[in-house]
């Protein structure tokens, strides 16, 4: 491995920290964008079943000691239960809007990792083949052994981008995509919540 890294050239470094940081980001989205953990239906039904039975301080407590993107928001409405229905849709949105950020954290750096780690590997090619000609203009063709080396170099590099750039995007759709569902999910409930406050 630390072979093929270095005859891959000095743009193996920022490749293989694109890689280490693209791998983490991807491992700890998948961690918190589970649906469990952002919207919690148990303390979804219990605020609710507490709402019913007008035990609005419990439902405070509840949401919390269970901190969560859906909690935070189900507290924001029930702390200003006695408004009117549209400010309260308001203040529901508000809240949403400030949970965003949440959900994608990290989103743009991954997006970053898929765009760039291409271009590096692009750049090592260029390098590669620079040094292959520069061989070719002071030595000729007939050391192949050198001109592989510059070969190797370029080819290396743009593998290795190709290799993190395409999982990268992959996943940066595919979170992007999840947090948007975990968004409109959250509004729908957040939306129950203030009828079910308002009744």
């Amino acid at each position: 491995m630390i072979d093929f890294l270095a005859r891959g050239g000095p743009l193996m470094v920022p490749l293989l920290i694109c890689s280490v940081l693209a791998l983490a980001i991807i491992l700890e989205r998948a961690f918190s964008l589970r649906a469990k953990r952002v919207i919690r239906g148990d303390t979804l039904q219990r605020v609710k079943s507490l709402l019913a039975e007008n035990q609005i301080g419990e439902a405070m407590t509840l949401c919390r000691r269970q901190p969560s993107v859906m909690g935070r928001i189900l507290l924001a409405a029930i702390v200003n239960h006695d408004r009117g229905r549209e400010e309260l849709k308001t203040i529901v949105e508000d809240a949403g809007r400030q949970e965003v950020p949440t959900l994608d954290r990290y989103l743009g750096m991954l997006g970053t990792i898929a765009a760039i780690s291409p271009l590096l590997g692009l750049t090592g090619t260029v390098f590669g083949m620079i040094r292959t000609f520069t061989v070719i203009s002071e030595k000729g063709v007939a050391h192949p052994s050198q001109l592989a080396g510059g070969i190797s170099e370029a080819l290396i590099t743009t593998a290795a981008g190709l290799v993190i750039a395409i999982p990268a995007l992959i996943f940066f759709n595919y979170y992007t995509a999840k947090a948007d569902r975990l968004i409109l999910e959250i509004e729908k409930q957040s939306y129950r919540l203030v009828d079910a406050l308002k009744r």
